[in-house]
C-alpha cells in the first residue's frame, strides 16, 4: 500500500465518494505511479481481465480512465483510506469489452484483504452507478475467486450466468436498480 496524490480538477462535485472508512476518487495522472505498481503486480491483477499490465499499457488505460469519466460520468475510482490517505486500489464501472454491458470491478492490494474494503468500495460503485441511471450492473468473477464471489453476494448482486473464458468459468452476477419513471 502506498500513498497518492490529491485530486486534480478530474474529480469533481459528486465524483468523489466517501465511506465510513474509504475515500473513492476519479483517477488523475497523480496516480499513475501507484497505478503502475498495482497493475504490475501478479497477486492483484492476476485474475482480471487481460491480467497483469505494463507500464505502457498503465499509462494508456489511465489516460481511457480518465476520458471515460468525460464521456459517461462514471468510471474507475482509485480507492484510499480516509483518514491515512493509503492507496488501497481500484475499484469502479466499466463497459465490458465483450458487450455484456456495464460491469463492477475492484482490485485491492492482498495486505487489504479480510478487512472488508473491497465490499465496501463495491458498495458504494453499486450505489453510484444505480444513482447514475444505469439500471443494470453486473459483475464478472472467476467461480474459484470465493471471495469475489462473497463480497459480489453480499452487495445484493445476483446470479445472472455463467462463460467460460480461457478454461475457466466465469460466474456473471448482477444488480438492477430502481427503475427510473
Amino acid at each position: 500500500m502506498s500513498g497518492g496524490g490529491l485530486p486534480g480538477a478530474h474529480a469533481g462535485p459528486g465524483r468523489i465518494l466517501r465511506t465510513a472508512r474509504l475515500m473513492l476518487l476519479p483517477p488523475g495522472q497523480e496516480n499513475l505511479a501507484d497505478l503502475i505498481r498495482l497493475k504490475a503486480d501478479v497477486r492483484v491483477f492476476d485474475l482480471m481481465l487481460h491480467g497483469v499490465r505494463t507500464p505502457d499499457r498503465t499509462r494508456e488505460e489511465l489516460e481511457d480512465d480518465i476520458d471515460f469519466w468525460a464521456v459517461r460520468g462514471y468510471g474507475t475510482w482509485c480507492v484510499f483510506l480516509r483518514d491515512a490517505g493509503d492507496f488501497l486500489g481500484i475499484c469502479g464501472l466499466m463497459e465490458r469489452p465483450d458487450g455484456r454491458g456495464v460491469a463492477l470491478r475492484y482490485a485491492l492490494w492482498p495486505e487489504c484483504r479480510g478487512h472488508g474494503y473491497a465490499r465496501e468500495a463495491a458498495r458504494a460503485a453499486l450505489d453510484f452507478g444505480h444513482r447514475a441511471g444505469l439500471p443494470r450492473i453486473i459483475a464478472v468473477a472467476r467461480d474459484s475467486n470465493i471471495a469475489s464471489v462473497e463480497v459480489l453476494t453480499d452487495i445484493g448482486m445476483t446470479p445472472a450466468g455463467e462463460f467460460q473464458n480461457q478454461g475457466n468459468r466465469m460466474l456473471v452476477f448482477e444488480s438492477r436498480g430502481p427503475a427510473i419513471r
